[in-house]
Order: structure tokens, then C-alpha cells, then sequence
């Protein structure tokens, strides 16, 4: 599910350090995750994804540098699944919605005119 919403960040970093941000949410799915971020995250750490009523735990299995920052991509552990019942991020789209929308719309083939 594509979205978009603020969730708190937590890691901790090789040298013991903990850290915190805002992420923005860009995708969700009982998998796993795409956050938006300000700095890199090294491949493999452990983060906590927080919501306002619960948290995810995940290990970073992507970062990509883009012009606005880092997206990041974040595998739940096993027994931190999401569904839209626990949490409904702010904005949330699923892009089925809108194949179905333009198939229904699609207007009726042409039809030859020998």
C-alpha cells in the first residue's frame, strides 16, 4: 500500500549510539516497509518503527540516496505483521484501486468497419 505519514524511527548504531527521527512512510505492507529519511542506515541494523498505538521491528535491507534524502527499506521480524485494522497510516492508497478504476472506465473497443 502506497502512503504517506510520520512514524518515529529508533536504531542503534555500531558504536552503541541510539538514535531517533521522523520518518515519512511511503509504503507499507505486512512484509515490510519504505521510510524516507534524512541519513543513511547501514544494511542489517535492527530499527523500531513507532506508531501512536504500537511498533514494528525490522532489519534494513535497502537505503538508496535520492535528491530529497535516503528511502529505506525495512523487513518486519517474524511476529510484527501490519494490517490496516492495527494501523492506518494518514494517506493510504492501495494501486489495485486505480487499474480497477481505469479498467472500468476504459471505454468498448473499436469495432472494424468492413
Amino acid at each position: 500500500m502506497m502512503c504517506a505519514d510520520l512514524v518515529d524511527l529508533r536504531w542503534r548504531e555500531k558504536s552503541g549510539r541510539s538514535r531517533r527521527l521522523v520518518a515519512n512512510l511511503e509504503d507499507i505492507s505486512a512484509s515490510g516497509a519504505c521510510l524516507q529519511v534524512d541519513v543513511p542506515i547501514p544494511l542489517l541494523t535492527v530499527v523500531r518503527i513507532s506508531y501512536p498505538a504500537g511498533e514494528y521491528h525490522g532489519v534494513v535491507r535497502y537505503c538508496q540516496h535520492k535528491d530529497f534524502g535516503h528511502l529505506i527499506g525495512v523487513h518486519f521480524e517474524d511476529g510484527s505483521h501490519w494490517s490496516k485494522s492495527e494501523f492506518k497510516p494518514l494517506h493510504l492508497l492501495d494501486p489495485r484501486m486505480l487499474t480497477r478504476r481505469a479498467t472500468r472506465r476504459a471505454p468498448p473497443p473499436l469495432r472494424p468497419t468492413n
